[in-house]
């Protein structure tokens, strides 16, 4: 693991907010990158690429409100895309920050492409892991089925070999050692001794209000990169992204690519081979 500082910040609403800083050296000009995590996902998931990437770039890691070390929100509603929006603007001004390069998984990548859409130029490059402007029903339909349901164990290996009973058609061809990591990444310690979820089981919240289905026309957000180098990472059994909008978003795109990481559903670790291939390419384009 790549050696990192904690960076905290405010939110607008008051909530002290956490992102590990891995240092860039004299970064030789490069923008930072900042890395926005899934829905029920942390800074943790960074720390494979930020192992590779750091030296050479500084990479912010973030953990959302609600995850991780940063607060959980009194507010439940605020577990929304456009408050995230405004908690990485917030880390922005804050680190004097007015260019940078955005790597969003998930809901990371609504956050990226909202960032664009809001037209603040600051965006040098974008990945976009695994997600784009329209969401697969049978993607979200599980998502929902899982968020916000309390779970809890008394080893990790009991917490590994649950993840590889439930998702395991999502990462066919993990051993359990993979999957002990990815345990790590996702859950905690609490005082009791037990594995248990790392984030507020709140942030289902938002998904079971009212008008929960509208929100903003994230094609005309994505508009937001089409002149900005941007790589669009797709999971090639992924059942929130799907290979026909990932063609689209990359022929939206005027600096587009697309890469495609077989026998992975959703979403990437952006360690796999043709992720790193992506990565490295879109930072190439960058510079």
């Amino acid at each position: 693991m790549a050696a990192y500082q904690n960076l905290y910040w405010w939110s607008n609403d008051g909530l002290r907010l956490h992102a590990r800083d891995y240092p860039g050296g004299d970064g030789g000009g490069r923008p930072p990158i900042l890395c926005l995590p899934g829905l029920t996902r942390n800074a943790r998931d960074f720390d494979g690429l930020a192992a590779r990437l750091a030296g050479r770039w500084r990479v912010i890691a973030l953990d959302f409100r609600g995850r991780a070390e940063s607060a959980y929100a009194k507010d439940a509603m605020t577990y929304v895309p456009l408050t995230y929006v405004q908690d990485v603007a917030a880390l922005l001004a804050a680190q004097s920050i007015d260019r940078y390069v955005a790597i969003g998984t998930s809901l990371g990548g609504i956050v990226t492409m909202l960032l664009a859409g809001a037209g603040s130029g600051g965006i040098a490059g974008a990945v976009l892991n695994d997600i784009g402007p329209e969401i697969e029903a049978a993607g979200l339909a599980r998502i929902r089925g899982y968020v916000g349901k309390a779970s809890a164990f008394p080893t990790w290996e009991h917490a590994a070999r649950h993840l590889a009973g439930s998702q395991g058609d999502i990462y066919p061809d993990w051993a359990i050692e993979d999957w002990l990591a990815m345990a790590k990444r996702l859950y905690r310690l609490n005082g009791a001794g037990r594995v248990v979820l790392d984030y507020d089981l709140k942030i289902a919240e938002p998904f079971r209000a009212a008008g929960a289905e509208a929100g903003p026309d994230m094609w005309r957000a994505l508009s937001g990169l089409r002149t900005v180098p941007t790589a669009v990472v797709r999971g090639g059994r992924s059942d929130v992204l799907s290979a026909t909008t990932a063609d689209r978003m990359a022929a939206t795109l005027d600096r587009g690519l697309l890469a495609t990481v077989p026998s992975v559903g959703h979403a990437p670790l952006l360690t796999e081979p043709e992720a790193q291939e992506a990565i490295d390419a879109l930072l190439g384009r960058v510079l």
